[in-house]
């Protein structure tokens, strides 16, 4: 059974694929395959950060119910 890929993993695969669609010495139909797979990777990572996300923000009050508490992404000062 082959073990799923952590966060860390699919990362360093997409890094791998940004340095080599880079470098530009693959052929043309080596580097559409590389920027798929690069976006399938992506879209992944973005999830799994929109989760972890998510997961952070909830927080347990003294009564052990969950509060979510809204981010606030306004530079108010």
């Amino acid at each position: 059974m082959t073990e799923k890929p952590t966060f860390e993993d699919n990362l360093n695969e997409l890094e791998e694929i940004v340095q080599k669609l880079e470098q530009g010495d693959i052929p043309l139909e080596k580097s559409l395959d590389k920027f798929q797979r690069g976006m399938e990777l992506s879209k992944q990572l973005q999830a799994k950060l929109a989760n972890a996300e998510k997961t952070l923000t909830k927080v347990m009050d003294q009564n052990g119910n969950e509060e979510t508490f809204e981010r606030d992404d306004s530079n108010e000062e």
